[in-house]
């Protein structure tokens, strides 16, 4: 028998939304404390309007509901202190949030995302901050950018149980195209002074078919890095001084000296473990390079999901279709101008 249909009461509905992010270089590093043995350390990445979704709405009663759309995964609890006794969930980051948030009416919260599983381009960020910013609304706590980016950090790590880096929130809490700063005192977001549009006019992101698990690959590279490994040390620091000409080749649309730093960026991430490329994702690479690609890398931890390619702007069309023919889905996108957004339907 289907669930019932919940009573949701129009008096009490939040929906918020978060983009995803395709990210340039500079990622892992953002994971503390990798960057602080990288002063000057930055990540550089841009929002897309690939979508997570949340919506919190009151239930008559006690009651607590979650539901997965995308995973088709729900459940349900009599009241919150059920929840909080309960030691495993079908939907783990709402039954987390709502430990942290406490609201004390029922409620139903649904979460749905866009993005492919395991696609690498931060959906699960984004899903976190869509959550986060509904419920801060629904409840009426007061929670600055910052924490509600800390408090998504911190959680994510929770149910990944491997520590979480910083720049994956930053889109989704605020869009366009981004250069966070990592350093001593904490991690500091720059907005890059470049038209969206001509992010679009030369970037294209493929999809392998390939779930990976971000956390993963980034705890190997993690530990290899915490071990003392002087190869992964030693990539690290050039990444970093990658990164931070990536940011100044964006900010003055130096488009041959972006297709460089990209190339030099990739070459130096996948020598970081086993896995983090696959002949696939090689495939593609090199197909594209035949076609009118300019440079390419995995979003970010790889091992499969997503690769953002750089193109010639007359060859967009033409290195798709290539990559459709060696079996990526292309995943249409437009530079997010706005991250989380949020909306009450009714009156609370």
């Amino acid at each position: 028998m289907p669930p019932r249909k919940p009573r949701v009461s129009p008096e009490k509905t939040v929906v918020s939304q978060a983009p995803c992010r395709a990210d340039l270089a500079g990622s892992t590093l953002d994971i503390w404390p990798l960057y602080l043995f990288h002063p000057g350390a930055v990540t550089v990445n841009f929002a897309v309007n690939v979508l997570a979704t949340c919506r919190v709405s009151s239930l008559k009663g006690k009651s607590i509901q979650l539901r997965s759309l995308d995973t088709s995964r729900e459940e349900r609890f009599a009241d919150l202190d059920q929840l909080c006794r309960a030691s495993k969930f079908k939907h783990a980051l709402g039954a987390r949030l709502i430990q942290f948030f406490q609201p004390q009416e029922g409620l139903l919260l649904e979460t749905d995302s866009e993005s492919p599983a395991g696609a690498g381009i931060a959906g699960s960020s984004a899903l976190t901050i869509a959550a986060i910013g509904a419920l801060v609304r629904f409840t009426g706590r007061k929670l600055s950018r910052e924490e509600m980016r800390v408090l998504a950090m911190n959680v994510e790590a929770q149910l990944i149980h491997v520590p979480t880096g910083c720049q994956d929130h930053y889109p989704a809490l605020y869009g366009g195209v981004s250069a966070i700063e990592l350093a001593a005192d904490g991690s500091h977001r720059h907005s890059l002074p470049i038209a969206p549009e001509e992010i679009e006019a030369r970037f294209l992101l493929a999809y392998t078919g390939a779930p990976r698990q971000s956390g993963i690959n980034n705890w190997e590279v993690f530990k290899a890095h915490m071990d003392g490994n002087k190869r992964v040390r030693r990539n690290f620091q050039q990444i970093a001084q990658i990164a931070v000409a990536m940011s100044d080749a964006l900010a003055n649309a130096d488009w041959d000296n972006v297709a460089r730093l990209l190339r030099e960026e990739w070459k130096l991430r996948r020598t970081n473990a086993p896995g983090i490329t696959t002949p696939l994702i090689d495939e593609l690479v090199a197909a594209a390079g035949r076609n009118g690609g300019r440079a390419a890398k995995v979003c970010g931890a790889g091992g499969g999901g997503c690769v953002v390619f750089l193109v010639e702007e007359d060859a967009k069309e033409k290195v798709a279709k290539v990559l459709r023919e060696h079996g990526a889905k292309m995943i249409p996108f437009r530079v997010a101008r706005e991250g989380l957004t949020l909306t009450t339907i009714g009156h609370s």
